[in-house]
């Protein structure tokens, strides 16, 4: 089996949850940390599609977007989405899973990821 992609930050307690539940069902999986290598555009908006739109990809409940300022919380295109990722990279959902076959997954919860990888 190929290795899951798991992207995130280094000192998010959910991204070590998930690398934890990785290791413990022996799957091998590679952590990119997104701020120090930044996912390109291309691939953040086939991910927003596959999870069902930029509102799945982006965590609106975090402390970094309710610092926002209101008229930065409507982005209106995939343009406007892509900045505001590239100016904050901790508003994307984390942790970020690829499976093998391509399956994309935004957070993690123990069932989540059993459907999607055992």
């Amino acid at each position: 089996m190929d290795a899951v992609q798991l992207y995130g930050l280094k000192k998010c307690s959910t991204c070590a949850k998930a690398t934890n539940w990785l290791q413990e069902h022996q799957l091998a999986f590679v952590f990119t940390d997104y701020r120090d290598h930044p996912i390109a555009a291309q691939r953040l908006k086939a991910w927003a599609a596959a999870l069902g739109g930029w509102e799945k990809l982006v965590n609106r409940a975090s402390m970094t977007w309710r610092n926002l300022p209101d008229e930065r919380k409507a982005p209106s295109s995939d343009q406007q989405w892509l900045a505001l990722v590239a100016e904050f990279p901790a508003l994307i959902r984390r942790p970020l899973a690829v499976a093998p076959g391509g399956g994309v997954s935004a957070g993690f919860s123990e069932k989540k990821y059993a459907e999607l990888f055992l």
